[in-house]
Order: C-alpha cells, then sequence, then structure tokens
C-alpha cells in the first residue's frame, strides 16, 4: 500500500478536501479519546477562507491515493507540525508516517533543529512512536470546551 501513497504539495483547490478529512478524522477518530461535546466543539471550521489562507501560507502537504486525497500536514515558520490528519477509511495504511516523512525532510531542509506539534490525545502514541517527546501536557479551550493535549517536539542534530 505505501507505495500507492503519493505525497504531493498542497495547492488552493485542496482546500475543500482537507476541510473534509479534518472533520471526519476528528468526529470518526478522536471520538474514541474525547468526550462528544469536546469532539463537536473541535471539528468546526468555521470560515472556509481563513482555513485556505492558512493552509497556503507555508509549506504544506496532500497524501493521495489513487488520485484522492487521504490526508494533509503543514509546517510553520518556526518548526510546528500545525496539522496532521489522515481520512478515517484509510486509517494504518503509512500515511502519517509518509506525510511526517516530508514535514521532517522540510524542517531540515529550513535549517531547523526542532520540530514540535500539539498533539492530541488520539495522536500522541504515533508521534512518540517516532521520536518525539511530550514536553508540556495542557488544556486549551475550543468553543467553550476544555481538551486536553501535549506540546511534542523532536530534535535533530546540526
Amino acid at each position: 500500500m505505501n507505495d500507492r501513497i503519493l505525497i504531493r504539495p498542497y495547492t488552493p483547490n485542496d482546500a475543500d478536501a482537507t476541510i473534509e478529512i479534518f472533520l471526519r478524522a476528528i468526529r470518526e477518530v478522536s471520538s474514541k479519546d474525547y468526550l462528544p461535546a469536546q469532539i463537536e466543539a473541535w471539528a468546526k471550521v468555521e470560515d472556509r477562507s481563513l482555513w485556505a489562507q492558512r493552509r497556503i501560507s507555508r509549506p504544506g502537504w496532500i497524501a493521495e491515493i489513487d488520485g484522492a486525497p487521504v490526508g494533509f500536514s503543514d509546517l510553520t515558520e518556526d518548526g510546528c507540525l500545525d496539522m496532521m490528519f489522515v481520512h478515517p477509511e484509510f486509517q494504518r495504511l503509512g500515511i502519517a508516517s509518509r506525510l511526517l516523512s516530508r514535514v521532517e525532510k522540510e524542517a531540515l531542509n529550513l535549517g531547523f533543529t526542532r520540530i514540535y506539534t500539539e498533539a492530541s490525545r488520539t495522536a500522541r502514541p504515533f508521534f512518540e512512536r517516532r521520536g518525539f517527546r511530550v514536553t508540556t501536557r495542557q488544556t486549551i479551550e475550543k468553543r467553550g470546551q476544555s481538551l486536553e493535549n501535549f506540546i511534542m517536539e523532536k530534535l535533530y542534530a546540526k
């Protein structure tokens, strides 16, 4: 399956696909780790144009299988892997690993010695298996709900 996964740069035409992946991943995958009210507060995109602007403003990638978007990730200018989501129907196929490899390659090309992320309870084990460590456990507010997540980092040699 891994050889069927294509990682390509994000384009403005990918906005709707990334929104769908984001919403479905939270509602169908993260729902095992968070309460229904927390999921409802988290799984919202209120401004499509703002979403699209954020995605195009930074390096970002789309994972495709047979031409269909199945995951996405990005990297901010300060080394934050801000978003990484995989469609619920394509979990455990190596998509997140391929996306993370692409993010890490870009981070190294940009001279970063550290990347970090705010990982959900759901994503934390994935990042731990790939060499990230928790630096901070935190509670964030989303639309009146408190959600626990973890600031995690991975360091790279210079």
